[in-house]
């Protein structure tokens, strides 16, 4: 973890503020421990106890979590949007996976569009590994699971959100990343079964996005989110439609077939 030497004047608040800025930005993730005390405290150039100043001022403000013995800990529950119990209600219901399209719409278009304009030479290469990560799961299509390609689907997409360099846009990716992931589990499920061009589909709209990412066009990485949420709002509504037409004619036979009399 590389921070700044600190100023002398007002030391525990200028080390509140490395901090704070280091969990806005992502530096520092919900969960993550800290150094210890003693490489903290030689890495921002004060004392010990100035430290544990700061500390105590970002525990008292929910950031941070001090266990004794284990050191102290970006708060875990930090960015989380939704409970666990929430979370299985959105994933097993029709109307809230369409409002999460919808959302993803907006949310990711922007980040497509600003990680273009703003992504430094590390983002990319984090954003390519992301991307080769989800390549391989297209390719292992006869052995990989709908729970690992979705988790490398949702990471390839929070590696755009963290290049994005907007910390709104980041804290709220991260704190839907459990929703994202599940959605897209369920989604491909349906989708594979419904259309068999879909995995070269998906395969086809990553690589562009990747492409107008890395080469800053900003304009073509919003639109290709925008055409590759449409297609799987397309394919799902597709499947629901049919689904539908299923119970429709279901109940007909039921209607129509009496029992015989004895």
């Amino acid at each position: 973890m590389e921070v700044g030497m600190v100023r002398q004047r007002r030391l525990a608040d200028n080390i509140v503020e490395q901090i704070e800025t280091m969990i806005l930005e992502g530096t520092l993730k919900a969960g993550e421990r800290l150094p210890a005390e003693r490489v903290l405290a030689e890495q921002f150039g004060v004392s010990r106890p100035s430290l544990r100043e700061a500390i105590q001022k970002l525990a008292a403000k929910g950031l941070l979590v001090s266990r004794h013995g284990g050191g102290n800990f970006v708060a875990e529950s930090l960015g989380s949007t939704f409970s666990d119990p929430l979370l299985h209600l959105l994933e097993n219901n029709a109307d809230a996976q369409r409002d999460l399209l919808e959302f993803r719409h907006t949310l990711e278009g922007s980040c497509a569009y600003y990680a273009a304009l703003r992504a430094t030479d590390v983002d990319r290469q984090r954003l390519g590994e992301a991307f080769a990560a989800l390549q391989d799961c297209y390719l292992r299509e006869s052995t990989v699971t709908r729970a690992e390609e979705g988790a490398a689907d949702a990471r390839f997409h929070l590696a755009i959100a963290e290049a994005s360099h907007n910390a709104v846009l980041l804290h709220t990716i991260r704190g839907l990343f459990d929703l994202l992931k599940r959605n897209v589990v369920t989604n491909i499920g349906g989708m594979y079964a419904l259309r068999k061009e879909t995995r070269n589909m998906l395969m086809q709209q990553h690589q562009e996005l990747y492409d107008a990412i890395t080469a800053r066009r900003a304009n073509e990485a919003r639109d290709v989110i925008h055409r590759h949420i449409s297609y799987v709002q397309e394919v799902l509504a597709e499947g629901q439609q049919e689904a539908q037409r299923l119970a429709r004619a279901q109940r007909r036979q039921g209607k129509t077939e009496k029992p015989a009399e004895g």
